[in-house]
Formats: C-alpha cells, sequence, structure tokens
C-alpha cells in the first residue's frame, strides 16, 4: 500500500463518516450529541487525504526533475559508464525495496462494512438476554401538566420504580418502545438507554397488561397509551425490577429516527 493508496483509503475514510454525520446512520453508532465530533473526524481525515496526496505528488516532481538535471549533467562526458553504473545501481536499488505487506489492505474492509451494511439498532434479541438496567435517579424533573403525556420508557420506568408513580398519577401516558418476548411469551415493551455509542447500550423494560394486541412480533414498536401500574415483576436474568403499564390502547409506529434512549446523558 504505497501513499497514493494510503490518501485514497483515508479520502474515502472522511467521506463516508462525513455521509453517516450528515445523515441518520451515525446513529446506529453513537449517540447524537457526538454528530459535531464525527463531521470533524472527517474533515480531518480528507484534508489529512489530500495533504499527503499532495506531499506524495510534489515528491515524484521533485525526484523527477532531479533525475532529468542529473542525466544531462553526465550525457555527453559518461554516456556509456554512467548507463552501466546507473544500470548496476538500479538493480541494486530494486533489490532492496521493501513492499508493504498486502495484509495492509484489509484495513479497507471496516470501510465497505460502514458503507454497504448499515447495522440494524440493537433490538429484542440483546434485551431479552440482558437484564434491564434501569437507574435509581438523583432527582426526578417536573412533568408537563399536559394529559395525555406523552414520556420516555426510561422515564416512566424511572418514575414508576423509584417514585411510585407519584408524579404520574392516574393521567393518561403515552410511551413508544419495541417488542421483546421472554421465555414464556410475556410481552415486554423495551428501548435500549446508551452513555455514548450502540457498544454500551442497555436495555430498560417495562411489562405490559391490560389491552394487549393478541399478535405481537418482535422487535415491533409500538405506541402504548394507558396508565401507571403499581404492579412489579422481576427481571430473571439480573433480578432487577420491572414496573408494569396498564395498556388501554396499543398502536404500531415506524421506527423512530433514533431508537436509542438517551435520556441518561441529560
Amino acid at each position: 500500500m504505497n501513499r497514493q493508496a494510503q490518501a485514497a483509503v483515508l479520502f474515502l475514510v472522511g467521506a463516508a463518516l462525513l455521509h453517516a454525520g450528515f445523515t441518520n446512520l451515525y446513529l446506529r453508532y453513537v449517540k447524537a450529541g457526538l454528530q459535531p465530533l464525527l463531521l470533524l473526524s472527517g474533515a480531518v481525515l480528507i484534508v489529512a487525504a489530500l495533504a499527503t496526496a499532495w506531499y506524495e505528488w510534489r515528491r515524484a516532481r521533485m525526484e523527477k526533475a532531479h533525475a532529468e538535471a542529473h542525466a544531462e549533467a553526465h550525457a555527453e562526458a559518461h554516456a556509456e559508464a554512467h548507463t552501466e553504473t546507473e544500470t548496476h545501481e538500479d538493480a541494486a536499488h530494486e533489490g532492496h525495496v521493501h513492499r508493504e505487506p498486502r495484509i495492509a489492505w484489509l484495513l479497507v474492509l471496516p470501510l465497505f462494512a460502514l458503507i454497504l451494511v448499515a447495522p440494524p439498532a440493537l433490538g429484542s434479541y440483546s434485551a431479552v438476554r440482558t437484564g434491564t438496567a434501569i437507574q435509581q435517579p438523583y432527582g426526578l424533573s417536573k412533568l408537563p401538566a399536559s394529559n395525555p403525556l406523552t414520556i420516555g420508557l426510561v422515564d416512566y420506568a424511572t418514575r414508576a420504580v423509584y417514585d411510585h408513580g407519584h408524579s404520574l398519577g392516574t393521567r393518561q401516558l403515552k410511551v413508544t418502545g419495541f417488542i421483546a418476548l421472554d421465555k414464556s411469551g410475556s410481552p415486554y415493551l423495551v428501548r435500549m438507554a446508551l452513555n455514548c455509542c450502540a457498544a454500551d447500550a442497555q436495555p430498560v423494560k417495562i411489562a405490559l397488561t391490560g389491552k394487549i394486541p393478541p399478535v405481537l412480533q418482535p422487535d415491533t414498536w409500538l405506541e402504548v397509551t394507558g396508565t401507571y401500574s403499581a404492579k412489579q415483576t422481576k427481571d430473571p436474568i439480573n433480578n432487577r425490577p420491572i414496573p408494569y403499564f396498564q395498556v388501554t390502547l396499543a398502536k404500531p409506529v415506524p421506527t423512530p429516527k433514533d431508537p436509542y434512549d438517551e435520556s441518561w446523558n441529560q
């Protein structure tokens, strides 16, 4: 992999980062707040690629000019001797060329993976194999007075468990998440919460009761309307509490622009 190839790879990686940063693709990998850093990284890689290509072009041009000047200076007096010496020197030089290992081209594979294979957001497969990651809050913010109230799944679970629903009261609530089914077929509404990136995403689950649709498919996104339920269960994986939600209406919705819950970062 010579300098030109290195510059090309740098440019493609930078362009891929800018593409991901200017679209919703980056939300599959990192939280929304890291978008400026992602764009900056892409821009830096592109500048580095252009600088590398310019440096290599300039070096090649200087070497060519130096070789031409050297040949002209010795052309008349030492044409034959110089040609023979030059031939031996070139052969010796070629014998000592150290080529970069071809395995270095494997560095291009992550680039093609980023461009061609956008991974889906973590879903029910991860949720049913990982314990709920509900965390006790340092404090709870005041909720709007609207009724019905659209509330994040992580926020609902936190208030239901640690506030015992006092801040939720009896008003109508709307919560969105994807469906996950445990081994017994019991449905959970889940949202993957993250601190930094998809690699550290953890599920927060709420159990459903009430008017639940008779057929539920894992990874289907639902908006459920209902009220707080004081009932709780335990996650069989880590024995953490899972609150219930009393459903009065459930309808499928498209996958959100940002499938992860980032309330832990607020």
